[in-house]
């Protein structure tokens, strides 16, 4: 990642396994030396050097970061009945360039609307920016 870049994107905090509501949205940032996330209000959900974050994809795109002590289960789309992304996160996202998710497989775009991809583009940004990934 070159220092003049920055990429943004809406991704979901799947914050319950089983609660679809609990799947909300995050606007998610990586600028030079710092990941952030911050939640529909505005607020910081959390805030690292990319350097410091630890992590891994799943099989099925989900990207697991750890971060702060804490882990997050990131995922590229919401479920049925999650909110929708805050007009203050669609605001923030046009300022930034999208990571690209290229290479999407056919039964992901198909089934998941590219989520996968999405996730795994976001997996590569960080491991570029130094993430300790798995």
């Amino acid at each position: 990642m070159s220092e003049d870049t920055g990429y943004a994107g809406i991704v979901y905090w799947r914050r319950s396994l089983w609660n679809g509501a609990r799947c909300v949205p995050v606007l998610l940032s990586l600028l030079p030396g710092v990941l952030r996330a911050q939640d529909r209000d505005g607020r910081v959900v959390f805030q690292e050097d990319p350097r410091e974050v630890g992590g891994r994809i799943s099989r099925l795109g989900t990207l697991l970061v750890d971060a702060g002590g804490r882990r997050y289960a990131l995922v590229g789309r919401g479920a049925a009945v999650s909110p929708g992304p805050s007009a203050g996160q669609q605001a923030a996202v046009s300022a930034f360039r999208p990571p690209s998710a290229a290479g999407g497989g056919a039964v992901d775009l198909l089934l998941n609307g590219g989520a996968a991809a999405r996730m795994r583009a976001w997996h590569s940004l960080l491991g570029e920016a130094g993430a300790r990934l798995r």
